[in-house]
């Protein structure tokens, strides 16, 4: 068969049928087109992202509760921590303005659920007002443990000399006890927590008690009783002046709860 000019050849790249071929990309003459990828199957949506902490059982521990001093009797009533007898609960403390311990607990326990339940998580708290009385702190213990969290944090303010200051974090040390498994967990949460406190909030090592914003304790029910990792918080001084300025506002209680969240975060996904 004698060669085609290139003219040709080039007429033929560009109109397949100009030759009888299908040449590149194209179909034979009286030839459908093939279906392309839509017309052969329905258009799938791509999964929504996992959020962060997806999957992850949080307990938040709001100290104390706002009806407390209601009810001393119950309160006062001992229960017993393993390593002591102690009262049930208590009030907690408060700022020169009146500002309770437990009202500032709630709101930045409900706050930080908020941030980590939009992350993820399943949160459950230790208690659903803040003018009730309770629950007792073995108790507060059995709901994390009833939850098999992932993590638990107890929220608190502390009440020393108004001339000291600073945060510090509470985690539990063995007592031949429940607590004793998760002991190595709770201190990893605890340094966590620890190193997103002070970042996100710029409030400094407690000036009083621990060693670098750390307190390990064997006297505390709710931690004492633990089968889950956990660990208290004590965010600041409320009889300090200037920290309990800080306590009082709200948009310094949201800083606290991110703060929190990252620390958790930072544990669970570390």
């Amino acid at each position: 068969m004698r060669a085609l000019p290139a003219s040709v050849l080039a007429l033929c790249g560009l109109i397949a049928s100009a030759c009888g071929g299908t040449g590149s990309g194209g179909t034979a003459a009286g030839q459908a087109a093939p279906a392309t990828t839509a017309q052969q199957s329905p258009a799938r949506e791509a999964p929504p992202e996992a959020e962060p902490l997806d999957g992850e059982v949080i307990v938040i521990d709001p100290g104390h509760n706002g009806g407390n001093y209601r009810d001393p009797a119950a309160i006062n009533r001992l229960v017993d921590v393993l390593t002591k007898k102690k009262a049930c609960d208590t009030t907690g403390t408060v700022t020169a303005n009146g500002y309770s311990e437990a009202a500032f607990t709630w709101d930045v326990s409900n706050r930080l659920a908020k941030i980590l339940r939009g992350r993820g998580a399943t949160v459950k708290l230790t208690r659903s007002t803040n003018d009730g009385v309770g629950p007792c702190i073995t108790e507060r213990a059995a709901i994390g443990n009833k939850a098999k969290a992932d993590a638990a944090i107890s929220v608190h303010a502390d009440g020393a000399a108004a001339k000291e200051g600073g945060f510090h974090v509470i985690i539990p040390k063995k007592i031949n006890g429940p607590v004793d498994k998760v002991v190595g967990a709770s201190n990893k949460l605890g340094l966590a927590v620890r190193a997103a406190f002070v970042k996100g909030t710029g409030l400094p090592y407690s000036t009083y008690v621990g060693s670098q914003a750390l307190n390990y304790r064997n006297d505390l029910g709710g931690l004492n009783l633990s089968t889950v990792p956990k660990i208290f918080v004590e965010c600041g001084n409320m009889k300090n002046p200037a920290e309990a300025a800080k306590f009082e506002d709200p948009k310094f209680r949201q800083r606290i709860a991110v703060a929190l969240a990252n620390g958790l975060q930072h544990y669970l996904k570390a």
